[in-house]
Order: structure tokens, then sequence, then C-alpha cells
């Protein structure tokens, strides 16, 4: 699966906020079919980062949710400012 098409865009609720600051946790929305190695190739080659845990989570309206852990150093707060969602 080429890179682009794996991540569909960063998601910023106040939960989603409290995890970065928390967990150094990002979410994004894949694509339905994007695995755990896809997802982690594409987070690290994007936005020039370290992955260590990837969970994911297909919600009811069937859209796939990926929660992002980064290595301890990395600041998931500094790849949200860079995003624009923080």
């Amino acid at each position: 699966m080429e890179i682009n098409e794996v991540i569909s865009y960063p998601l910023m609720t106040e939960s989603a906020s409290l995890m970065v600051e928390r967990d150094n946790k990002l979410i994004f929305i894949v694509n339905l079919k994007a695995q755990k190695s896809d997802i982690k190739k594409a987070v690290e080659e994007l936005y020039e980062v370290k992955v260590s845990k990837i969970n994911l989570l297909i919600t009811p309206q069937g859209v796939k949710k990926a929660f992002v852990k980064l290595t301890p150093e990395f600041k998931a707060s500094d790849v949200a400012i860079k995003l624009g969602i923080l």
C-alpha cells in the first residue's frame, strides 16, 4: 500500500488532545485496508518519528482509527503542532 493512501487525516478531539499530552499518542483516521505495519511505516516516514506501538479500532460508522504511541525521545505534541492540530 502506498504511503499517501494509508493515512486519511489526523484526528483532534478533546480526548485526543489529552492523549497527546498524557500518553504521547497521536490518533489518525486511516484506510480500512491498512495494517499496523503500513501505518507504522507511513507515520515514521511522513512525520520523521519512531513509533513504539499502534492500536487499531473500527468505529460503528465504519471508520478505522489508529492510536499511535511514539517512542519517548519524540513528543507527540511537537508533531501535533507541526500538523496544525494543537
